[in-house]
């Protein structure tokens, strides 16, 4: 049978820092996962560990390996960005494991840019003498197709749960952000998204620590 995984406040910060030092104080490279739906805490969580840590450790997030606006045009799924089958996943787990065997001198990884809705590579510089990195995304957890790679090249992997109702409406807040009016702003949220957040929300069982409120 399963044992479901501990629980910590989102509240109990240091809880988690402590916990994400104890990863960066392994004499090998450590691969932190944070995952969770679209607008539960992902990029702030992730953020703040790393800045917590200082050198010790380095941000890599999934989206960096979405599929190009042009190629999801192209495969006619543009509306659908963000579900499983738009991002590059073969990519990602081939870059955690040049991460996690940690044999070259440095590894450069992409980002997202939410201004531009595109993908960059070799934005973000990651040598060999950093110990822990964090990624964070919303399949780290997904047991099927090349996504079934993933779990086992982390170390631990962390399920965000806040308030429903709250991650709603940072959802549609960052929607807004970038430039979507809130009928349009709401429809994402509470379609595609939602659709992709109930996929996320099947692989919690999977998780080493349940992250929960807001």
């Amino acid at each position: 049978m399963h044992t479901p995984a501990p629980e910590v406040a989102r509240s109990d910060f240091a809880a988690l820092v402590d916990r994400a030092r104890q990863l960066a104080a392994s004499p090998t490279r450590r691969i932190l996962g944070i995952t969770g739906a679209p607008g539960s805490g992902k990029s702030t969580l992730a953020d703040e560990i790393v800045d917590a840590l200082g050198a010790d450790a380095v941000l890599v997030p999934m989206d960096g390996f979405h599929l190009a606006e042009a190629e999801l045009k192209r495969l006619g799924i543009h509306d659908r960005k963000g579900a499983l089958d738009t991002f590059d996943a073969g990519g990602f787990v081939a870059l955690l494991r040049r991460m996690r065997e940690n044999t070259e001198t440095v590894v450069y990884a992409p980002t997202f840019r939410r201004d531009l809705e595109e993908a960059i590579a070799g934005a973000i510089w990651v040598p060999s003498n950093v110990p822990l990195v964090v990624t964070e995304g919303n399949y780290l957890l997904r047991p099927d197709g090349a996504w079934s790679a993933v779990r086992g090249l982390l170390d631990e992997v962390w399920y965000l749960e806040p308030d429903e109702h709250d991650r709603l409406d940072r959802l549609v807040r960052r929607h807004m952000d970038f430039g979507r009016d809130v009928d349009t702003a709401n429809a994402r949220a509470r379609g595609s998204d939602q659709r992709n957040a109930e996929v996320i929300a099947a692989t919690k069982e999977w998780a080493d620590l349940i992250v929960v409120g807001s």
